[in-house]
């Protein structure tokens, strides 16, 4: 469902009834499906409309799906004065006279990071490795992660499972790190631990090995210039773990409205 609300009537007029529309059917094209995404425009006087002036708009989206495969629990972000060609609203778009920022959040479940996982964006990264490394235990073999299931713990801190076929069998690996955030747009797995509750004691040497290096593999995957929306650009001051959510803040960089390059 795609919705639209309007800040409270202050001379609202048809103008700005239809930027609301517009707005909202731009910013559906940044998602392969969404349960609701929300768009306030707020214009006061709405005579400043006609000049091409916009006090703020915010937006708020929940159960968004981006390239069909990352599933967001919730992304809202609000702009300042935004400056558009109104004469591109009549005819159904929307057009910046110059690029824009808005404070953006962004909120993932545990559930939607284990379902990117299995994103072929993500598993071509994850299968048939062969750094020396790897091929050292494999007998030349290239080796694949795979069954990766991630927990959400306090302070930042992740726990991840996961596992690898050698020529000798299924090796099981697990590691604890601290999310951070670097250059505004990477996801950094800091401090990686082997975890080694979960390994049988026969395992744990090979699987330590592995671990250190499905360790580097993720402190290298993590680039939000990799997700680039059409038109937006994301850039992450902070995160944070708060139970089963990963909640992002930050900003985004509006060049144009998606659907509108």
């Amino acid at each position: 469902m795609i919705g639209g609300f309007t800040a409270p009537p202050t001379g609202t007029d048809f103008g700005e009834r239809m930027l609301n529309k517009v707005v909202s059917q731009s910013i559906r094209h940044l998602f392969s499906q969404s349960e609701s995404v929300d768009v306030a425009i707020r214009c006061s006087p709405s005579s400043k409309l006609l000049q091409g002036s916009i006090d703020n708009f915010k937006m708020n989206g929940r159960c968004l799906v981006i390239r069909k495969d990352f599933w967001v629990e919730e992304m809202s972000f609000e702009t300042d004065a935004v400056s558009i060609d109104f004469g591109s609203v009549l005819s159904g778009k929307i057009r910046l006279r110059q690029p824009t920022q808005a404070i953006a959040q962004v909120v993932l479940t545990e559930d939607g990071i284990n379902q990117a996982f299995t994103a072929e964006l993500v598993k071509k990264r994850l299968l048939n490795i062969d750094t020396p490394e790897l091929t050292n235990l494999s007998g030349g073999e290239p080796v694949s992660f795979t069954d990766i299931n991630l927990q959400l713990l306090p302070d930042s801190k992740i726990k991840i499972f996961a596992k690898t076929e050698l020529p000798n069998g299924s090796v099981p690996i697990s590691l604890i790190a601290t999310l951070a955030v670097e250059r505004r747009r990477r996801i950094s797995f800091q401090n990686p631990q082997f975890n080694e509750d979960v390994v049988p004691e026969n395992l744990r040497g090979v699987s330590r090995v592995l671990t250190m290096v499905f360790a580097e593999i993720l402190d290298n995957m993590v680039d939000l210039d990799r997700f680039d929306l059409d038109g937006v650009t994301m850039r992450i001051n902070r995160l944070e773990t708060q139970g089963k959510k990963l909640i992002f803040s930050g900003y985004a960089q509006i060049e144009h409205f998606p659907g509108n390059g």
